[in-house]
């Protein structure tokens, strides 16, 4: 009979096949969680047309996925941590899936509506249980980036949207947009066989074959009995998992966390919703309008793969500071214009400060929570900052109407960045779990060391 450690098992793990299908799995789920979020501002213009909505209600109207998106983070956020995190990652993927096919089909702005709310409760789940789960057993050589690298599918869906609907849409109309939406509802029975659960559930619920059944997957050289024990570690027992959110240390940090979702996601969705519309005011374009929403995420792409590996090096926050501070000042500056060629680097820049930071200020609020938390965590987190995405349609609806010069609006959202950046510099990161962890194992191996040492 052997003790068995499951969180040492997995960060001492080297990237293997059950890594590969993991990352693949989580990395095609949320480039269609980045595309139904993107789709909407792909449509946009000509769904403003054919139904003759006003900016404001255009803005309105997108802001009801992005309050669905508010409520569904916060709850599936929660009940992952309660049920496991596999169960809600497959009824996320039919509700948004599902729903923003049915967009497609919708005949009025109140029907399409109601679909891209319940869309939204999909929407705003899977990305906090998703990243939560590639976490979970990520190696200790690689979390942020591992986790970083999954989202940065997010952006590509992005990308993806306005590429489709370029080639689609004057073939088939703004419906055909939303019904390739609907692709990963034939991939679900695929997913429920190979998508692994979280080992923190599995502790839990006593299902200990199950947790050496996938632990000999993360590590295919060890061996298990069914004599062997299970040791936890640090687990955190609490009937409130919210609460546990505010414990030792980590409260400032928990409501700098939500701030910093608040500030991100309203500039994410005011200019995804938002940016095809601007320049077709300033005189592009429909296809060239969606190209600058493609050099936005485009630059959220690569913004990602760049900063994850510093973010790995040097730390998340040290590395996203400076980037909200190089964002504010790149939307500032694309307010007055200029070249082709220097708008296009300007909008590059604000995806990888907008989109691209999103993205990798969630993998370090999934480092920043212990295992049993980080769920609610993420999704508390995504869900309050919602609240800012939902803003975030509205407010570029409403500067619209106010015929403002097109600087004074970027100025606002670069100001928004400013924000975020001091946010991000009161977070306390000594109270992280994973230095705590990281700390803990440290000291285990000094003392392995020290026990050779004696023994030799």
């Amino acid at each position: 009979m052997a003790k068995i450690n499951p969180v040492k098992i997995i960060s001492d793990s080297k990237f293997t096949r059950f890594h590969l299908s993991l990352f693949i799995w989580s990395f095609m789920i949320i480039l269609f969680d980045g595309y139904d979020l993107s789709v909407y501002g792909t449509a946009l213009p000509l769904l403003m047309e054919e139904w003759n909505l006003s900016p404001v209600a255009a803005g309105t109207m997108g802001s009801y996925g992005l309050f669905g998106m508010m409520f569904g983070a916060i709850i599936f956020g929660i009940m992952a941590d309660r049920i496991g995190r596999k169960k809600v990652i497959m009824l996320n993927v039919f509700l948004f899936s599902a729903f923003t096919l049915l967009c497609g089909f919708a005949e009025s702005a109140v029907a399409f509506s109601i679909f891209r709310f319940i869309a939204g409760l999909g929407l705003g789940g899977i990305m906090p249980n998703i990243a939560a789960l590639t976490m979970d057993y990520a190696p200790k050589s690689m979390r942020i980036r591992l986790v970083s690298l999954t989202l940065v599918s997010f952006a590509l869906g992005g990308a993806l949207a306005p590429t489709v609907g370029v080639i689609l849409i004057s073939t088939f109309g703004w419906a055909s947009v939303f019904i390739v939406a609907g692709i990963p509802l034939l991939a679900i029975p695929f997913m429920m066989k190979q998508l692994p659960e979280s080992t923190s559930y599995l502790i839990r619920t006593g299902q200990k074959e199950k947790l050496f059944a996938t632990l000999a997957k993360v590590s295919p050289g060890l061996t298990f009995s069914k004599d062997d024990e299970i040791e936890v570690v640090k687990l955190t027992a609490t009937k409130a998992p919210v609460a546990g959110l505010f414990k030792e240390g980590r409260a400032l940090s928990t409501v700098m966390f939500w701030l910093v979702f608040f500030c991100a996601l309203l500039m994410v969705y005011g200019l995804n919703t938002w940016l095809p519309k601007l320049m077709i005011e300033a005189g592009y374009g429909l296809n060239s309008s969606l190209g600058f929403l493609i050099a936005l995420q485009s630059g959220a792409v690569a913004g990602i793969l760049v900063l994850s590996q510093l973010c790995e090096k040097f730390g998340s926050k040290r590395v996203l500071i400076p980037t909200y501070l190089a964002g504010a000042i790149a939307l500032a500056s694309l307010g007055f214009g200029g070249s082709m060629l220097v708008i296009l680097g300007l909008v590059a820049i604000a995806g990888a400060a907008t989109t691209g930071a999103q993205v990798l200020i969630q993998a370090y609020v999934t480092a920043y929570y212990p295992a049993e938390m980080r769920s609610t965590g993420l999704g508390v987190a995504s869900g309050i900052g919602r609240l800012g995405g939902m803003i975030g349609p509205i407010l570029g609806g409403f500067l619209l109407t106010l015929t403002l010069p097109t600087y004074m609006s970027f100025m606002i959202f670069a100001v928004i960045g400013v924000v975020a950046a001091l946010a991000l510099l009161m977070i306390a990161d000594k109270y992280s779990a994973s230095n705590l962890i990281d700390s803990d194992e440290d000291i285990e191996s000094s003392k392995n060391k020290e026990v050779a040492t004696s023994t030799e």
